[in-house]
């Protein structure tokens, strides 16, 4: 089929023709890194940064607008908005991300790693795309493209969102078998029926489809006599669609929403799998996971609002810090996107020392 449009790029490349092929980003500041009028929809991704600071991934912030708007419609630290919880850098692809970095850099806090993303973002009326660094460190480069098709007129599709949540940690559901003191495997027969109280992943208002997500979970679930973490993928996701009371798709655990089953599996895979293993060999101590999960053939379809959660551990038995990024397209205009905690506050467990 014939692509309509021309071809444009936005990138750091080095306007005198040198090698200084990036920009740098003083602490506590801003830079636009994508700015258009007209109409377009933007076809790649890509930066990479070198940052001193180790948790850069978590402390610098992605957001762009679309037509002249004044509420972000992308609001994420970047590292999770492309997929990579907790600051860590890692490779990994799927449908519609990849991020390559050194094999020695793997599971790593801080170092190089190329980040993509290919999901289209379209625009009909101006679009800009901005980066902050919220470390108190200075980001002394950052490379960047990014590629659009310029369009003669405003293409009559809905506009793509992804926002950044966290609860750190999760709020342990109350009741008399938790108050007994009972194992967490001893209270499957514990109900949760309405979805109070689990991880709120995405609540929008207006129409269109919900085509991702990523989870992070620091797992320190206290509920084990042995004073290890349990395993915490038992919590069933609930998608309240244009009003349901009632959850309208209710699934059967996480590691069944994420597409994988018997625990999370260290594979990558097209549209659900783990781009960070909780259990990695060369960090016996960390118990830090993200798996995805992309409905590109199978988006949420929601006419008036969708509300999207999932349990954190059986009927939210458990207590661990959860970190997600939902990806959706809807109509304008969207409901404000949840703020952002203060760069501190996201700076995972295992890592507040640093």
């Amino acid at each position: 089929m014939r692509r309509e449009g021309r071809t444009r790029r936005f990138s750091s490349w080095d306007r005198s023709g040198g090698n200084q092929d990036w920009i740098a980003i003083d602490p506590g500041k801003s830079a636009s890194i994508a700015q258009a009028d007209g109409a377009g929809v933007i076809r790649h991704f890509w930066l990479t940064i070198n940052h001193k600071d180790p948790l850069y991934l978590r402390k610098m912030v992605v957001k762009a607008y679309w037509d002249e708007e004044t509420e972000a419609s992308i609001l994420a630290p970047i590292g999770d908005f492309f997929c990579l919880g907790h600051g860590i850098v890692r490779s990994f692809e799927n449908a519609a991300f990849n991020a390559v970095c050194e094999q020695s850099l793997e599971g790593g806090l801080g170092g190089g790693v190329a980040l993509n993303c290919y999901f289209p973002m379209p625009f009909s009326d101006g679009m800009r795309i901005e980066v902050s660094n919220e470390s108190d460190m200075p980001c002394e480069s950052l490379y960047f493209c990014v590629d659009y098709d310029e369009l003669p007129k405003a293409p009559d599709t809905l506009r793509f969102h992804a926002n950044y949540r966290q609860e750190y940690p999760t709020v342990m559901a109350e009741g008399p078998l938790v108050e007994r003191g009972l194992e967490y495997w001893e209270q499957s027969q514990v109900a949760n029926l309405d979805g109070a109280g689990n991880y709120l992943i995405l609540d929008a208002k207006g129409e269109g489809h919900f085509v991702g997500c990523n989870l992070s979970v620091e797992n320190f679930d206290p509920l084990l006599s042995t004073g290890e973490p349990t395993w915490w993928g038992e919590g069933d996701d609930m998608f309240f669609i244009d009003g349901d009371e009632t959850a309208s798709l209710n699934g059967t655990g996480s590691e069944d929403y994420f597409t994988q089953a018997w625990g999370m599996h260290d594979k990558a895979f097209l549209y659900g799998g783990t781009s960070i293993h909780e259990h990695d060999p060369n960090y016996p101590d960390r118990h830090a996971a993200t798996s995805y999960r992309l409905h590109i053939p199978d988006p949420i379809i929601f006419r008036k609002n969708l509300r999207f959660s999932i349990e954190h551990g059986h009927a939210n038995l458990q207590q661990s810090d959860y970190s997600s990024v939902a990806y959706w397209y809807q109509t304008e205009p969207h409901l404000p996107l949840a703020p952002l905690p203060p760069a501190l506050e996201r700076v995972p467990k295992f890592a507040r020392s640093r």
